[in-house]
């Protein structure tokens, strides 16, 4: 089994200066700000691949890449 990602930057303060915290799995340590999360893998989305973050499939993937109109 691979090992877990660990996250690259804190969310708060942006800051690289990360370390694993005692709490727990997932939960993570800033010695920049002083603050301290935990992060949590949710699932996979059944909605699958979308672009621009609304949900719903672009008309170019419903409808096929058309290119430029009256050509």
């Amino acid at each position: 089994m691979s090992e877990r990602a660990a996250p690259f930057y804190c969310p708060y303060c942006g800051d690289e200066d990360l370390r694993p915290s005692e709490e727990g799995h997932g939960a993570w340590e800033c010695a920049s700000c002083n603050r301290a999360f935990r992060l949590k893998f949710l699932g996979l989305l059944t909605r699958g691949l979308t672009r621009g973050g609304t949900g719903q499939p672009d008309a170019a993937d419903d409808q096929g890449h058309r290119g430029e109109e009256g050509a």
